[in-house]
């Protein structure tokens, strides 16, 4: 499970060989065996015995600010795997390998915007004709993709620019599909100008999270991208990997519009736009880890959609080394 402190002056001690979490007048005990992360949304206490005890149990603490990035991390100082993984990253970022990397990674971000538009298609026979028109317009991108060939340094640009006209065409077909009171106009980010996407950038601040520390878990550098370029202290492999997944915070946040489980109140103005207060985080929290916590089959075995993360990483790291 992930353990959210999401309550403002919430205090959190080791007892034992379990995390307990106090907030006011409520108190509660979760065994160290059952966390797997631990998420700190809001203004809270930790003892330094929890950080050594969660740091002893490989479970990392990760700091959220109001707009869901990650802003801080508490992890062990060990490296995942072999260096030889971070040297082989460095060596194909120039060659064949390191561009077909690249375009794969995106193209499964389009194919997951396209299965996603078709499931949403069927439950909408009035909306048909202009969800084909969307669907079109995105395999047309798709198309380009899969015909680019050469080195990153040359089609960077091409690749980027595709995927930028493919999301373009994704999210005003969800704002097609989204009740009226809540349509949006494109994306907007940090912050956000509407709820839809104040949702969406909370949902991907938890997901970049997930992503680092999976990056970290097998070997690879968080730092060392394909797609997206180096920059001072960018995780560009984080925001390269993140694309393929991004498709589960989407589902939940349609999902919870569709179900009308939003409220107005879930949102605090703040300067030039909108952020996501307590009542909101704990909603979207809970959705994002239900969704997350489904098993699939997935390269012909049953497990947690949050763990293909895992998967698709340590996979990605042993194909450096082969």
């Amino acid at each position: 499970m992930q353990l959210v402190i999401n309550s403002r002056g919430s205090y959190l001690k080791k007892q034992q060989n379990c995390f307990l979490v106090k907030n006011e007048d409520k108190v509660f005990e979760v065994s160290a065996n059952k966390v797997e992360s631990i998420l700190i949304t809001t203004s809270a206490t930790i003892t330094t015995d929890a950080i050594k005890f969660a740091v002893e149990n490989n479970i990392d603490i990760v700091f959220l600010d109001h707009f869901g990035d990650p802003y801080g991390r508490v992890w062990h100082s060990k490296l995942g795997s072999t260096v030889l993984i971070r040297r082989k990253q460095l060596e194909i970022a120039d060659k064949e390998k390191g561009f077909d990397l690249a375009k794969d990674w995106i193209e499964v971000k389009i194919n997951n915007q396209i299965e996603f538009l078709k499931d949403l298609k069927k439950n909408r026979p009035e909306k048909r004709e202009e969800m084909d028109e969307y669907i079109t317009n995105i395999e047309a991108m798709k198309d380009k993709l899969i015909e680019l060939d050469g080195v990153l340094d040359e089609a960077r640009g091409s690749i980027l620019g595709i995927e930028g006209m493919s999301s373009r065409h994704y999210f005003n077909a969800l704002s097609y599909i989204t009740p009226e009171k809540w349509k949006f106009e494109g994306r907007s980010r940090n912050p956000a100008v509407d709820e839809f996407n104040c949702l969406l950038n909370y949902g991907y601040g938890v997901l970049y999270s997930m992503v680092e520390k999976a990056c970290i878990l097998s070997g690879l550098d968080p730092y060392v991208g394909f797609i997206h370029t180096d920059n001072y202290n960018k995780k560009s492999l984080v925001f390269d990997l993140i694309e393929m997944y991004r498709i589960h915070v989407d589902r939940t946040v349609v999902n919870l519009f569709s179900k009308r489980k939003i409220k107005e109140d879930y949102f605090n103005s703040i300067p030039n736009g909108l952020s996501l207060n307590k009542d909101g985080k704990a909603v979207l929290i809970q959705a994002l880890n239900e969704v997350l916590d489904q098993s699939i089959s997935y390269h012909g075995r049953n497990i947690k959609i949050r763990n293909t993360i895992q998967s698709d990483c340590h996979k990605i790291a042993n194909s450096l080394i082969k």
